[in-house]
């Protein structure tokens, strides 16, 4: 039976990209961001891509990929998209090659890499949207450099064989919260599944934090905080918990920018006004943060940063195997914007 041609749309298509995209990859015309021409390649190889210059069969060279493992690929709005092209971009110029493997409902239950995994061409691996514990025990069991970008909540990082970055997350909550309080909030509310990962659960104690510190009790009424698998992105979800809580609160801090702009979609759905009625919060700093209505106030991250800072990191630990873990944190900063009440200009 003769097999099936692989073409440019075909790969577009698997990837979610336009055929004009994966042209200029195999082209090399045109501005194509480091991770996506990396996504392209992997994919092409992956199925088999005749086309390419370098045949799919030949091997990478010896250790010199970097393995980017994730469970979910971060979208182009994602602060991961920025963080990946930065950190490909700065390994590229040292010699390696990022391979993307986006691990498959059987590979995480059973704790397995992919099939086309190859270790001992991987000289290094990086894990994003990495937030199961026992998937993480078994990637630092592979006796290979590891960086996390984030993980699970509640992690012991004195447990964990490799390195970690992320965005700081508590100072910038309890900060935010604060400034809130100072505004006339009196009672607040968080929404977001504290428990997904690291870094909303320590937004949610920098949120819970700074209630102690002004005085305020934290109404768990308030909030909500069900598990990240619910339909957060459902408007008519959002305005049933909403209507279920005895009151709704002056201000919401969100666990992230998408949880924010939805929330803000259901409260205008019931007729609300932001933020004469109530402030909303978010936090990343995402694109869709300047085109919402109204503004949203958030936390920036700097995210191509990160990435650059990320792959210094996990080169240290290539070179240098038997250095002390890393446990690394990224300041973020407050942007306030027309979704809270107006701020004195010393603070704009």
């Amino acid at each position: 039976m003769a097999t099936k041609k692989i073409t440019m749309q075909d790969i577009a298509a698997a990837c979610g990209l336009s055929r004009n995209t994966v042209s200029k990859v195999f082209n090399d015309r045109g501005s194509v961001p480091e991770v996506t021409r990396q996504q392209v390649l992997t994919m092409a190889r992956q199925m088999g891509y005749r086309q390419l210059t370098v045949p799919e069969n030949t091997p990478a060279p010896q250790g010199r990929s970097i393995a980017l493992l994730t469970l979910c690929m971060p979208g182009r709005n994602h602060y991961g998209s920025n963080f990946i092209s930065s950190f490909a971009n700065r390994m590229s110029r040292a010699g390696y090659t990022l391979m993307i493997y986006e691990i498959q409902a059987d590979e995480h239950q059973d704790c397995r890499l992919p099939a086309n995994f190859v270790l001992e061409n991987t000289a290094g691996i990086l894990c994003i949207e990495m937030f199961d514990r026992r998937y993480t025990d078994f990637i630092c069991q592979l006796g290979l450099p590891v960086l996390f970008s984030d993980t699970y909540a509640r992690a012991d990082f004195s447990a964990m064989a490799g390195d970690f970055i992320s965005m700081e997350n508590t100072t910038s909550s309890i900060a935010v919260t604060t400034q809130l309080i100072e505004q006339g909030a009196r009672t607040l509310g968080f929404v977001g599944d504290h428990t997904h990962c690291n870094s909303f659960y320590e937004r949610f104690n920098g949120f819970r934090t700074a209630l102690a510190r002004a005085g305020l009790a934290l109404d768990p009424k308030l909030c909500v905080v069900a598990p990240n698998s619910s339909p957060y992105g459902e408007a008519a979800w959002l305005v049933e918990q909403l209507r279920a809580m005895p009151n709704l609160p002056d201000a919401f801090v969100c666990a992230n920018d998408y949880l924010a702009i939805n929330l803000m979609k259901a409260l205008k759905y019931m007729g609300l006004q932001i933020p004469s009625d109530v402030m909303v919060m978010g936090f990343d700093d995402s694109p869709e943060a300047t085109v919402a209505e109204p503004q949203l106030s958030t936390v920036h991250i700097p995210s191509s940063e990160m990435g650059f800072i990320a792959a210094g990191i996990l080169l240290d630990r290539i070179q240098r195997p038997n250095l002390p873990y890393r446990c690394c944190y990224i300041q973020t900063t407050p942007v306030w914007r027309a979704s809270t009440h107006a701020l004195p200009s010393s603070l704009v």
